[in-house]
């Protein structure tokens, strides 16, 4: 689902570049959030690290910075956000996916295609 960038704030590029070069050492910060990487005995991070082969999955790691947060428009607070790995950011924002697919339904459902 891409970003509308209108949204969030306008220093928005530099924020990235600070939490994901800068804080998270180009490397997934995800520590359970999304449900993968348990914190069992002790905290556990995600491995992947950005522009490199994956590990756990096909392709290239791309970092994202994913809002923990469900703040409208999205906030630039750095407590809320973390870098991290496609997988990790996809299944963190599961929930969000999935309102919009039954968005999507509902809208096909009521407003159905004509056929020609």
């Amino acid at each position: 689902m891409p970003a509308d960038m209108t949204r969030y704030p306008a220093n928005w590029q530099l924020l990235r570049v600070e939490i994901r070069d800068v804080r998270a050492a180009r490397r997934c910060e995800c520590t359970g959030e999304c449900g993968i990487h348990r914190p069992n005995p002790g905290i556990r991070r995600c491995v992947e690290i950005h522009h490199t082969p994956a590990r756990w999955f096909r392709g290239k790691v791309r970092l994202t910075l994913a809002h923990l947060c469900h703040c409208d428009p999205p906030c630039a607070h750095p407590d809320h956000i973390k870098a991290m790995c496609q997988r990790c950011h996809l299944r963190l924002d599961r929930w969000r996916h999935a309102r919009a697919r039954q968005d999507r339904l509902r809208r096909t459902i009521s407003h159905p295609a004509i056929p020609s």
